[in-house]
């Protein structure tokens, strides 16, 4: 055989397994549009509409009294001012990675950098808190060693594939939906023995710190339209889409709290509120059947906003990989479910330490500062946008950025230094990988 002929051939088929090659990584590491408008709203309502709405309103009301109802709006103010800003930016970034995205191309690669750890590490903790309530609920005797089975089930659910992540959230939504409405229904129209009436004779509470601190506490609820904006990536026609789903999905969110709110305080007054184990289950006088119904309601909506979240975290680590801060393995993408398989394992292990070492209240903490200060840089992000790809007014992302920080700050002094001392950590390793490039000389 000539020579140049086998040499030929060999090129040919060199070049045909280069061209194998180049597909396989682009198709390892790029995620594909499956999401329509109904499964990403469905996907941000499983993500807020999960252990909040059964567990926060006690220590909300421990801090402001019947005021939580205050604290509630202006948690429900400062949310909806992120979701606009978050809105806006995934109309020009329809990618996955949400303020990580957004903060590297509208600020800096270090303010992406500390969007993306924050949230890594605050929803992370938000893992841990709802997987150990839900083991609360289910089994309280050996809480942990159920939210450790739970956050493995859940992860190896969402490695199958965004479609099985949106086809559970579903699930668990209607499912919990239902349940609430009866729960309601059933405090409504049968209140619970000895209900103290709690805005009759009881005067609003005024303490402004308190008001501040609950309201910060109840963030914890709202911060799940987050997962959408994480999941631009995977969802059809973005730019449209998007925008809906967080709108949506938050004004149903906030309909549903703001109605369970003020009947916890109005039937069991801020007292009893403060001190109750499971606000929710007291509605309806915390005997059985109702106390049964109320905790497998209640676990089925932490396993609803656990599905969301570690998807979220899992989208998020894979946008990092690919800008080189964390690494590459993280965004390997799987060619048969095209999810990002690697980090979603990684996010779970991690989660299941943070079970094992630490307790839901110092998680929760922690969680609603990391994603205030996320939300912040969300805000400075939409701030920097151009004017072609602004259609709200300055005046939004200003007040949502004020308002995070505020909300923040008013959190236990533990979650605030907790808070800065892994950001703290986290940028130093970024510094340690990326030393700064030395300036070449002309001379």
């Amino acid at each position: 055989m000539p020579t140049g002929v086998a040499h030929g051939r060999t090129g040919h088929r060199g070049d045909r397994q280069s061209d194998r090659r180049n597909r396989y990584s682009r198709r390892v590491t790029t995620l594909q549009r499956r999401l329509g408008l109904g499964n990403a709203i469905v996907i941000g309502l499983a993500s807020m509409i999960g252990a909040g709405v059964f567990y926060v309103w006690a220590p909300a009301a421990d801090a402001a009294g019947s005021g939580l109802l205050i604290g509630l709006l202006v948690a429900a103010i400062v949310a909806s001012l992120n979701a606009l800003s978050s809105a806006q930016l995934a109309m020009a970034y329809p990618v996955s990675g949400g303020a990580y995205a957004f903060g590297r191309a509208t600020v800096g690669p270090w303010t992406g950098f500390a969007a993306g750890w924050l949230f890594l590490a605050g929803k992370t903790a938000s893992v841990g808190a709802i997987a150990l309530i839900a083991g609360s609920y289910l089994w309280p005797a050996q809480a942990r060693v159920v939210a450790v089975v739970v956050v493995a089930v859940l992860a190896a659910v969402n490695m199958t594939g965004i479609r099985s992540t949106a086809a559970a959230s579903a699930t668990i939504v209607f499912f919990v939906l239902g349940g609430i409405l009866v729960i309601v229904g059933a405090a409504l129209f049968a209140p619970p023995v000895g209900a103290q009436g709690g805005l009759v004779g009881t005067p609003i509470g005024t303490d402004p710190w308190g008001i501040l601190r609950s309201a910060g506490l109840l963030f914890f609820c709202f911060a799940g339209y987050a997962r959408m904006a994480t999941l631009g990536e995977e969802v059809r026609n973005p730019r449209h889409t998007l925008p809906r789903a967080i709108i949506i999905a938050l004004a149903i969110t906030l309909a549903i709290y703001a109605t369970v709110g003020l009947l916890c305080v109005t039937l069991l007054g801020p007292t009893a509120l403060a001190r109750s184990a499971a606000p929710v289950a007291d509605l309806v006088g915390g005997q059985e059947p109702w106390d049964t119904i109320i905790r497998i309601v209640a676990a089925i909506a932490c396993l609803g906003s656990l599905v969301g979240i570690l998807a979220g975290l899992s989208r998020t680590s894979l946008a990092m990989a690919r800008g080189g801060d964390l690494p590459a393995d993280l965004g390997r993408v799987s060619p048969k479910t095209n999810a990002p398989i690697v980090a979603e394992a990684t996010i779970a292990v991690v989660a299941i330490l943070g079970i094992l070492l630490l307790d839901p209240t110092a998680l929760i903490g922690f969680s609603s500062c990391a994603v205030l200060c996320y939300y912040a840089i969300a805000n400075l992000s939409a701030l920097r946008q151009p004017k072609a790809e602004r259609w709200l007014p300055w005046l939004v992302q200003q007040a949502g950025l004020v308002g995070c920080l505020l909300l923040a700050v008013t959190l236990p002094w533990q979650s605030i230094v907790g808070t800065a001392v892994v950001l703290a950590v986290g940028l130093a390793i970024r510094r340690l990988t990326h030393p700064p490039v030395p300036a070449v000389s002309n001379s």
